[in-house]
């Protein structure tokens, strides 16, 4: 898909160049085309991501791989996929991501409710937290096609609210592995009162994971729920479900581990955390309250350059009401053709306000813009959309 854009662009303008901001800015590609090349870019980084139903690959990744490697994958790794469809997918293909972003909502949706349920029914503790994180990067996923200023941000701001709480939980299950070499919850009872250090980090990790108020995880899902609202009502209310059904199965896992009959047996030799595991824990534990108490200073960062990327994805296309022959956005810069005057007068009369200029200055810039559509006016035009 990739090697196809920069074909075109080299068609078009007669060089060619790999730099994102001068293909974004310059190539043309038709309606047809941007709904195929998204469909592309969406394969691949909706398994990175991952989205439901391309999953499936994760919990086993996480399984196999060391506890570092599982940190990483979490923390880091699993953002590549959402970080293609904002910087890559969406700038270059604006009509195709009008095409698929409710198919990618309601997705984002299941993925929340399934993950969760999923999480719920496993008994290895490394499998469970995998699986939660199918169901919190759902929310990710439903936050940025929502497109609107809030929702992209909470999306962003709930990534590394994931990188933070479900990294550490690793490492929890990690420090439980190390010493007894299995990660199957049954294993486990009654632990609170042999490694109440571990307990405790445990339970605000946890509370963390499931978004208690004055955690990290509250600030990022309220944002994305509040703003996707406002994009998909129905499938919002759906996804709140998954908040009750993460704190589900995210206390089930603290009071079968952590409380019931403690086995001296299986458990007696366990050893509470050392001084290098607080060391790796302890900065974790700090963000969870630092970015749930006052998170202004990371959203005063991201929020500038949400507020401007979403007016430029908006910029670069014209809804136009369900019923188009098209079924899609337009995007005025690339040269789209609007089927009928009909459409074109919807459309034009959802365009932003611009500053006064002549009727018919500015009649002759939309006419320049939507080439198939002829329309002849004077100073005097009484025309819907144009002052």
């Amino acid at each position: 898909a990739i090697f196809y854009v920069i074909w075109t662009y080299a068609e078009q303008s007669g060089t060619t160049t790999f730099l994102l901001s001068d293909i974004v800015d310059n190539v043309r590609l038709s309606a047809e085309e941007q709904v195929w090349l998204f469909a592309a870019f969406a394969l691949a980084f909706g398994i990175k991501v991952p989205i439901f139903p391309f999953h499936t690959w994760l919990p086993d990744a996480h399984v196999e791989a060391p506890t570092g490697g599982s940190v990483v994958l979490a923390g880091v790794l699993l953002k590549m996929g959402l970080y293609g469809f904002i910087r890559f997918a969406y700038p270059l293909f604006p009509e195709g991501a009008v095409v698929f972003a409710p198919y990618l909502a309601i997705l984002g949706a299941i993925g929340i409710v399934y993950g969760a349920l999923v999480a719920w029914a496993q008994h290895d503790m490394k499998k469970l937290v995998a699986y939660s994180s199918v169901s919190h990067l759902g929310y990710c996923v439903l936050g940025f096609v929502a497109l609107n200023t809030l929702a992209t941000t909470g999306s962003i701001y709930q990534m590394l609210n994931h990188g933070v709480s479900t990294g550490a939980l690793f490492l929890l299950v990690g420090v439980l592995y190390d010493r007894k070499h299995t990660r199957e919850i049954s294993a486990y009872g009654g632990l609170a009162g042999k490694i109440p250090v571990f307990a405790f980090l445990f339970l605000v990790f946890t509370l963390s994971s499931i978004a208690l108020p004055l955690t990290n995880g509250f600030i990022g899902e309220f944002m994305i729920l509040a703003g996707a609202y406002q994009a998909y009502p129905t499938l919002t209310i759906i996804s709140v479900s998954g908040v009750i059904l993460g704190a589900v199965y995210m206390l089930t896992l603290y009071m079968k581990t952590m409380y019931g009959d403690f086995s001296e047996e299986r458990n007696g030799d366990l050893t509470d955390v050392n001084n290098r595991e607080l060391a790796t824990l302890i900065p974790l534990f700090v963000l969870v309250f630092v970015m749930g108490v006052y998170p202004k200073p990371f959203l005063s960062l991201i929020e500038p350059t949400v507020d401007q990327y979403v007016r430029d994805q908006r910029a670069r296309t014209v809804e136009v009401p369900s019923g188009d022959k098209l079924g899609h956005g337009l995007e005025i810069a690339s040269g789209t053709l609007l089927p009928d005057q009909a459409q074109y007068e919807k459309a034009a009369m959802e365009l932003p306000p611009l500053q006064p200029v002549s009727t018919q200055s500015r009649f002759a810039k939309l006419q320049a813009a939507m080439r198939t559509v002829s329309v002849e006016a004077d100073s005097g035009s009484d025309i819907p959309g144009v002052k």
